[in-house]
């Protein structure tokens, strides 16, 4: 066994389980002019013929390897379309046009890839096929602002909300309410057309309301719980003026909510979702498995402060390591999820370098030694907060090299500065984008 090579194993071998395009081979095929597609509770029978237009609609950080999928599958019986990617992340395709937008806070770019998706949309009619693909990060890179909000205003408004310490949730309902696509708008541009969503979930339980904001499903969040959101943690000072006049003004009625559960617009839309964070975690606890570990998965609905998260992951360890536990040696624990930070510091990072460090931090506290273990907190999409990093491992060799250099982990937790520390200690994880996206994995393994 090698540990740190087995986490690298284990972690690609949970990507693998989620890559999009293999996901879209397994559940999309054509027979004849008929285009099946396998849902988890209903399969689609498509008769092509009754629509001679298909279009190709797509958001998200593999959207581009989604619709790579698609056009493998369709080839010429696509009419047009576009998805909008991350910048970076796209290639061309033959049928679809790709393009590029800021993540994680929009840019012109996801303003004019969301005008282009949404007039694309509201040409169609009651003989078009659309074909819509989401994955994470497209509540972003599809930013339409509602009228009297800006670009600005929506990147100050993301700013704040990525570093009071929101989830996702919150985060989402407030981004919906703020916008002509996000919570079922884009269902409503597209109506009458026939729209299938194949969805690659990175949000906890698969709320189909919450992945990318929602654009194809009934939004139930209301302007109310909106500004409940704001209070909660503060931020109105925050926000623009504009933005808070448009929460204030929906609040009291003064505008429009976003599309309701029983608005006809969502009658002829599916939404089928073709992977998830609980598809990685099977895989990686598989992989340890082949590889010799005694390995279980914890959860694949890790949420809450990564710090937090990081003391629960070291008392397993703690607990392993002295025979409390019933999982024996050698032990693969493995969970997903998505856990948040609060960001108080000036240092760089994300949740996974913070999640990875805040648990080296507590081991060390308690026990003096890394001796025997070895974690990897890292995203799916190969991208932790504003880095290159997908995370982090914590290695036993580290303490060598946190000792020679006299480093302090507390100091550089406060500062939210763990992309430093495990640049000095080498203990980055540097994927490149992995054209995937199912939230985070945490690998913990004790010999």
């Amino acid at each position: 066994m090698n540990p740190q090579e087995d986490l690298q194993a284990i972690f690609h071998q949970a990507l693998k389980k989620v890559d999009p395009v293999l996901m879209i081979w397994e559940r999309m095929q054509t027979r004849g002019e008929t285009l099946l597609i396998a849902g988890e509770a209903e399969n689609l029978s498509i008769d092509l013929n009754a629509y001679p237009k298909v279009l190709v609609t797509g958001i998200g950080k593999a959207a581009a390897k989604m619709a790579a999928a698609v056009e493998g599958v369709l080839g010429d019986r696509i009419t047009g379309g576009a998805v909008i990617t991350k910048h970076g992340q796209g290639s061309p395709l033959e049928k679809i046009r790709v393009l590029e937008a800021g993540h994680p806070v929009p840019d012109e770019s996801s303003v004019r890839g969301a005008l282009s998706l949404h007039s694309t949309a509201e040409l169609a009619d009651e003989k078009t096929l659309i074909i819509n693909l989401i994955s994470g990060g497209g509540s972003a890179l599809f930013s339409l602002p509602r009228e009297g909000i800006t670009l600005g205003h929506l990147q100050q408004t993301t700013k704040a909300l990525l570093g009071c310490g929101a989830d996702i949730r919150e985060i989402n309902c407030i981004r919906k309410h703020l916008s002509r696509v996000k919570g079922g708008g884009f269902a409503r541009a597209a109506f009458p057309a026939r729209m299938v969503s194949l969805i690659l979930s990175d949000v906890m339980g698969d709320r189909l309301d919450t992945i990318a904001s929602g654009i194809t499903v009934p939004d139930a969040t209301t302007f109310g719980q909106a500004l409940a959101v704001v209070e909660k943690y503060g931020i109105a000072a925050k926000l623009p003026g504009p933005v808070m006049d448009i929460l204030r003004a929906g609040g009291r009625g003064a505008i429009p909510e976003t599309p309701k559960p029983g608005d006809p617009v969502f009658r002829k839309v599916t939404n089928i979702i073709l992977g998830n964070n609980t598809v990685a975690c099977r895989g990686a606890v598989e992989q340890a498995r082949a590889l010799g570990y005694h390995a279980c998965l914890l959860t694949s609905s890790l949420t809450g402060e990564a710090r937090e998260m990081a003391h629960l992951f070291a008392s397993i360890a703690k607990d392993i390591r002295r025979g409390a536990s019933e999982m024996a040696k050698p032990a693969c624990i493995v969970a997903g999820g998505e856990t948040t930070v609060t960001v108080r510091g000036s240092g760089r990072g994300g949740r996974n370098q913070e999640l990875a460090l805040a648990f080296l931090a507590d081991v060390l506290d308690t026990t003096d030694t890394l001796e025997d273990v070895f974690f990897l907190s890292a995203g799916t999409d190969g991208i932790d907060g504003p880095t290159d990093a997908a995370g982090a491992f914590v290695l036993p060799r580290m303490q060598k090299v946190i000792e020679k250099e006299l480093l302090r982990p507390e100091e550089y937790l406060a500062a939210n500065d763990s992309y430093l520390f495990f640049q000095k200690t080498g203990g980055l994880l540097i994927t490149g984008p992995t054209g995937t996206n199912v939230c985070d994995l945490q690998l913990l393994i004790v010999t």
